[in-house]
């Protein structure tokens, strides 16, 4: 059976097993991936299940679930710093790719860009692009940017099973990929309930102040490495090794 296109939809586009299209859906379906009355594609939902789906004139008609096991089996969200520019569109490319299921910009002590209102929807839209080129089934939630003090002041205290982490460049810190697999690999299998979360920090890196809130906060301390990451660099680094471990044979 050939590959099947994907295309991503909403649950409120959908009624009587009918998914109603866009405009720009359409064109989508039909001037880009050359899709006719009839044929078939993947509707992916945005509660993370995936549709084999018939397109018809405007419409396209879910015809059975499918599975799709393109997700990381547990949950995983990155609290980063806002870099300056534009990078944050790549980091919100990236770590989509990789598997992240939530995404927390903050405004750190040393954090150089302040976001306009509208990037928001921008970086959202990112995400939902990255999703469909990674072939994901679920695009993560990019929250609305807040103070990083704020975020701390209002994180419920860690669960038993949920690890935490900060990335901190210039300390003696355990390597992530150690501290990993030391947390999840303890037992003869990993324990798909787990909640990961991983902070990285901005270009100058966290204060004392931020890293002893952290250390207050539930979050261990981690190095990616000996060598110093840029802002942009650092999240992929830091997805990637959770994605290995966890996905490892």
């Amino acid at each position: 059976m050939r590959q099947l296109q994907r295309l991503r939809v909403v649950t409120q586009q959908i009624q009587d097993q009918f998914v109603t299209l866009t405009t720009e859906q359409q064109h989508y379906l039909s001037r880009v991936l050359r899709l006719r009355s009839g044929d078939r594609f993947l509707a992916l939902l945005d509660s993370g299940v995936a549709w084999l789906a018939q397109l018809e004139e405007g419409t396209a008609e879910l015809l059975e679930p499918q599975s799709v096991k393109s997700e990381l089996p547990l949950d995983l969200t990155l609290v980063i710093s806002l870099p300056k520019g534009s990078g944050f569109d790549d980091v919100v490319r990236q770590v989509t790719e990789l598997g992240v299921r939530r995404i927390v910009p903050v405004m750190s002590d040393r954090t150089v860009l302040k976001p306009s209102v509208n990037r928001h929807d921008r970086w959202q839209r990112i995400a939902g692009e990255a999703t469909e080129q990674s072939e994901r089934s679920q695009t993560p939630m990019v929250e609305e940017p807040i103070d990083f003090s704020r975020y701390l002041n209002e994180l419920e205290p860690p669960k038993s099973d949920d690890l935490r982490y900060f990335c901190w460049g210039r300390e003696d810190s355990v390597h992530l990929l150690s501290q990993l697999q030391t947390d999840l690999l303890a037992g003869d299998q990993i324990d798909m309930s787990i909640g990961i979360t991983i902070a990285i920090g901005p270009e100058g890196g966290w204060t004392d102040e931020e890293v002893s809130r952290s250390v207050k906060a539930g979050f261990v301390s981690v190095s990616l490495g000996k060598r110093i990451l840029r802002a942009i660099t650092a999240p992929a680094a830091a997805m990637a090794i959770v994605g290995a471990v966890i996905e490892a044979d």
